[in-house]
């Protein structure tokens, strides 16, 4: 056993070697008792602190995320930009669009998270095992600023998909317009987006490169169609185009596709065939294509049906009564000869 002075030689002020050597009587045990117990317990520790912290953020974010389905949103997973008031109608086809960009974003906010957590963690137990971190962060600034460099446009289509889940601009499943490729989105990622069109044709489209986006399923969708209905009576014409939607919008098979019963708004525009009377209807985004094609099909045969069609075409004038553009009229016909007569 070692003496009392022996102990204050072999451990001097060491508080913890001298309890050590107290517990145990072992000199080599004592002298390494920093080593052997702090700084194990303190790798341990940070370990386990890391867990802790990631665990928790993990669980803040799920629950955020979960939230984004009811009917209060949270403010974080709101879109940057402010949106309009929606009605009850089309609230109901939100929530699962909802449900699925804010589980994308909580995806992507879990993995940002996990990194930096368990990087500071690293840094932290390397700095507890003795290693110099000076150099390494430096080295790590210098890759750093290599790879912003080489991988500007990798920086720059994720920083653009980042943007495009927050603000919600489109999601998998809608139809929309992304300038050179229009079809539907088949997957939505933080680099690419895929679109494959009418034609079957899948497209591979970085974020950073689509400038402007035409989403044609988001919300409500606007049916709108021109018949030309030569020089017959407007108001009369109206009034059968008006029953012929009517007729469509209380059909069974669209009747929860419109938002709002149909309109004949009346003339849109005068042409050298006669008037043009527009109706329009707003429609949910997924039956606008059906509806579109049944509404012009009801009122083709609405005109069909209540004997305008051949007055229509009896009004129009005969492409010869058209004055020729060269006497301030539509027709194309050349002009002619000096020598001729008009």
């Amino acid at each position: 056993m070692f003496t009392s002075t022996d102990v204050k030689t072999a451990c001097g002020a060491d508080v913890l070697c001298k309890q050590v050597f107290d517990w145990t009587g072992l000199q080599w045990l004592a002298n390494g008792s920093y080593v052997i117990i702090i700084k194990p317990v303190r790798v341990i520790g940070i370990i386990l602190v890391a867990m802790l912290i990631r665990w928790l953020l993990h669980r803040a974010i799920t629950r955020l995320a979960s939230t984004s389905s009811r009917a209060s949103m949270p403010a974080l997973l709101k879109p940057l930009k402010e949106k309009v008031t929606v009605t009850a109608e089309e609230g109901t086809f939100i929530p699962e669009r909802r449900r699925q960009r804010a589980e994308a974003i909580g995806s992507v906010l879990r993995s940002f998270v996990s990194a930096l957590i368990f990087t500071m963690a690293a840094l932290l137990v390397m700095g507890e095992l003795g290693f110099n971190l000076a150099p390494l962060l430096a080295s790590a600034g210098i890759v750093g600023v290599a790879l912003g460099f080489g991988a500007q446009s990798l920086v720059k289509d994720l920083i653009a998909g980042l943007f495009m889940l927050l603000e919600d601009q489109y999601g998998v499943g809608d139809t929309v317009d992304l300038g050179e490729a229009t079809g539907v989105v088949e997957s939505v990622g933080l680099r690419i987006t895929t679109v494959r069109d009418a034609r079957g044709v899948l497209w591979y489209i970085r974020n950073g490169e689509i400038v402007r986006v035409g989403n044609k399923s988001q919300g409500w969708a606007m049916v709108v169609i021109d018949i030309p209905i030569g020089f017959v009576n407007s108001e009369e014409a109206a009034a059968v185009l008006k029953a012929a939607a009517e007729t469509v919008a209380h059909d069974p098979e669209h009747e929860t596709g419109f938002l709002e019963p149909p309109d004949v708004v009346g003339v849109e525009q005068l042409t050298v065939d006669g008037a043009v009377i527009r109706t329009i209807a707003k429609t949910t985004a997924d039956g606008q294509v059906s509806i579109q094609r049944d509404l012009r099909r009801a009122l083709t045969e609405s005109l069909e049906s209540s004997g305008l069609s051949e007055r229509i075409a009896a009004s129009r004038l005969p492409r010869s009564a058209v004055p020729p553009a060269w006497l301030g009229g539509t027709d194309n016909t050349t002009p002619p000869s000096a020598g001729g007569t008009v």
